[in-house]
C-alpha cells in the first residue's frame, strides 16, 4: 500500500510539473506572438502614417511653390452674429486661380462675388472663427461659393491676407 501511495503522488506531482510547463510554454506563445505582432504589423502601419503625413507635407509645399495667377478680392468689413455684443470681422481676401482667362472672369463678376463673400460672412459668429478648423471651413466655403459663380469653376484656393475680429 505504501508503494501505491507513491506511486499515486508521483503521478500527481507528474501531472502538476506537466501542467506548469505547458503553461509556461503558453505564455511564451502568447507572448512571443504579441510581439511578433507589434513589430511586423503595428510598426508598419506607424511608418505607413508617417510617409503619408510627408507625402501630405511635400504636397503642401507643391502647392506653394506651384503659385497660380493671383486676384486680390479686397477686404470686407462686416458685423458678426454673435448676440452678447457686437463684434466686427476685417477681413481681406485673395484669390488662386488657374488662369488669366479665370481672372478676367472674376474680374467682370466682381459685385456677384463680393455679395456672396458679404452674404457668407454675415451668417458667422466669432466662436465660428476662432479656431483653426473654423477657418478653414470658411475657405472651403468661400470657394465653394466662388467657384459657383463662375461659369467653369477654377478657383484653387483661397487665403486671407488680413483677419481681426474686434469688439465694440
Amino acid at each position: 500500500m505504501a508503494e501505491e501511495t507513491k506511486e499515486q503522488e508521483q503521478q500527481k506531482g507528474g501531472k502538476k510539473k506537466l501542467i506548469i510547463i505547458l503553461v509556461l510554454a503558453l505564455l511564451l506563445l502568447g507572448g512571443g506572438g504579441a510581439a511578433a505582432y507589434k513589430f511586423l504589423v503595428l510598426d508598419k502601419q506607424q511608418e505607413q502614417k508617417k510617409e503619408k503625413k510627408a507625402e501630405k507635407i511635400v504636397d503642401e509645399i507643391k502647392n506653394i511653390e506651384d503659385i497660380g495667377v493671383q486676384f486680390d478680392v479686397g477686404t470686407f468689413i462686416v458685423n458678426l452674429q454673435d448676440r452678447d455684443a457686437d463684434r466686427y470681422l476685417k477681413i481681406t481676401i485673395v484669390l488662386d486661380v488657374q488662369d488669366d482667362k479665370i481672372k478676367a472672369e472674376l474680374e467682370k463678376r466682381l459685385p456677384q462675388v463680393k455679395d456672396a463673400i458679404t452674404t457668407l460672412l454675415f451668417t458667422k459668429t466669432s466662436n465660428d472663427l476662432r479656431t483653426p478648423e473654423g477657418i478653414e471651413e470658411l475657405k472651403e466655403e468661400i470657394l465653394k461659393r466662388v467657384n459657383a459663380i463662375l461659369p467653369i469653376g477654377g478657383v484653387k484656393n483661397v487665403y486671407f491676407t488680413d483677419f481681426v475680429i474686434q469688439t465694440a
